[in-house]
């Protein structure tokens, strides 16, 4: 039996998989290509256009990342502008089973969201309820 035949799903170590088990990343990619080299026949190596098509296949996932990232610091830029347009504008939210109405003082970004602050309490802009 040669080595290829011998690498099953059970031989692959468990950290190649993901936990959502339905979406592999560029880590997960590099994993298995690895792995296959590894156990591939010497006698019977991998074909050169197969390998130069897993390459272009990892370059094409590397900048599909490379534009999703961007895309969601696009996004999360877009949510900063929209909570500064708040500045100086009145909103209201629900502060224990009551409306509470305040100017926006400032916008801050804690542990990565966006928070309002007005008067004395910190919002996440997702409790305003309306803006005047």
């Amino acid at each position: 039996m040669s080595d290829v035949a011998a690498v099953t799903p059970s031989t692959i170590s468990s950290d190649t998989t993901r936990s959502t088990g339905t979406t592999l990343g560029k880590d997960d990619f590099l994993k298995l290509l690895t792995t296959q080299l590894q156990y591939q026949d010497p006698l019977n190596p991998m074909n050169d256009q197969d390998f130069i098509g897993q390459m272009a296949q990892f370059s094409s996932l590397e900048q599909m990342t490379n534009v999703a990232d961007s895309v969601d610091q696009m996004g999360f830029a877009d949510q900063v502008t929209q909570a500064v347009s708040l500045i100086g504008r009145t909103v209201e939210w629900e502060k224990d089973g009551q409306t509470a109405s305040s100017s926006v003082d400032s916008v801050s970004i804690q542990d990565g969201a966006i928070q309002l602050n007005v008067g004395s309490d910190t919002i996440s802009p997702s409790q305003v309820s309306n803006v005047k």
